[in-house]
């Protein structure tokens, strides 16, 4: 009885056991399978000197080179008015004109008005007994006192500034460009103390911005410049920095002002994203993409025998896509290496790698 029990309990022990070591091995295999013994893929570049486009941002506000307000010189019914804002006028054209009928009296009363005075003015020479034939001969304080008494000047004068008057009653675009600010409507009276309207040169526009004056030595007249408007950030103009103000404002500010062609499709007073672009030769330089972060220090990793090195830099100037390493900085890393561009978040030092296509 006691041999069955003890047999009985040895049958129990050894399947048991065969159970387990089969588990166990099926957890390994789960194991196994679930993190499997693969290399990282990267992708890479090779290190090399070369042309470094600085790039400066900013944000601007764009004025127009050129602005002309227009204004008439008397206050008259507006007859005409020939375009509309946002029209596109060429130099000479008109603009909109004065009704004319009190200007052209004027003009008749002022003309016979000099004609009467130049009618005095012989009348009082004739009287101080000179001839009319020879007014050369007359002593100049004779003629000037002579003017006075026949009011010749002051007749004249009036009948130049009807004439001008008569002139600016209609207003005509002094160079090509395009209507703003224009607010009245015909059959109403030309205001004197605001413009009729201003011509804006659109062609030649110029945007105002700021820099830090840390970032002076980075810019120069000359320098080109790329302009986006918040309005359409797909859009860019191009053009150079025409201006540096030399002077630094409370808040370490300078002025810059670039001139840039809008293509007539800048508007004056619009706000703009700028880029400020300077070449530096010779520059050794890495994609964004190839510097990490390891103990908040910056690291490139480089390829050797299937392997990543990772080397200490310090990156110095920067644009959308590169940086600059500063010479004497780096450890190890030299015009040539083949640089991990991609792949490279999680890498550590000598991990077996593997690179793949662009």
């Amino acid at each position: 009885m006691k041999y069955t029990l003890f047999s009985l309990l040895m049958g129990m022990l050894v399947t048991l056991a065969a159970c387990s070591g089969s588990k166990k091995e099926e957890t390994q295999d789960e194991i196994s399978t679930i993190l499997p013994d693969s290399k990282n893929e990267v992708t890479v570049v090779t290190l090399e000197r070369q042309a470094f486009n600085h790039e400066l941002v900013s944000n601007g506000k764009v004025s127009a080179k050129t602005v002309a307000e227009l204004r008439f010189e008397s206050a008259e019914v507006i007859s005409h008015i020939y375009v509309k804002n946002g029209d596109r006028v060429c130099k000479g054209q008109k603009i909109a004109e004065l009704d004319k009928y009190r200007l052209l009296n004027r003009i008749t009363q002022t003309k016979d008005a000099v004609e009467r005075a130049e009618l005095d003015l012989q009348d009082v020479l004739i009287g101080q007994g000179y001839n009319l034939d020879n007014l050369d001969e007359v002593p100049e304080d004779i003629m000037q006192l002579a003017k006075v008494k026949s009011g010749a000047e002051q007749n004249k004068a009036q009948y130049e500034l009807a004439q001008y008057e008569l002139q600016r009653a209609t207003l005509v675009a002094p160079f090509d460009g395009v209507v703003a600010n224009l607010f009245d409507k015909p059959h109403n009276v030309a205001s004197l103390s605001e413009p009729f309207c201003s011509i804006i040169d659109t062609r030649g526009m110029e945007v105002d911005f700021t820099v830090l004056e840390s970032e002076l030595s980075l810019i120069k007249n000359g320098d080109k410049v790329q302009i986006s408007p918040f309005s359409d950030m797909t859009t860019t103009y191009s053009g150079s920095i025409s201006e540096i103000n030399p002077l630094v404002d409370d808040k370490g500010m300078v002025s810059v002002r670039a001139r840039v062609d809008g293509a007539g499709k800048l508007f004056s007073g619009m706000n703009v994203r700028i880029s400020v672009y300077r070449s530096l030769e010779n520059q050794l330089i890495v994609p964004k993409s190839a510097v990490v972060l390891r103990s908040g220090k910056q690291v490139v990793f480089t390829l050797k025998d299937g392997k990543a090195y990772w080397n200490y830099i310090h990156t110095g100037l920067e644009n959308a896509e590169y940086y600059t390493i500063i010479e004497g900085s780096k450890e190890n890393l030299n015009e040539g290496d083949i640089v991990i561009i991609s792949g490279n978040i999680n890498l550590a030092h000598e991990a077996p790698v593997i690179v793949i296509d662009n």
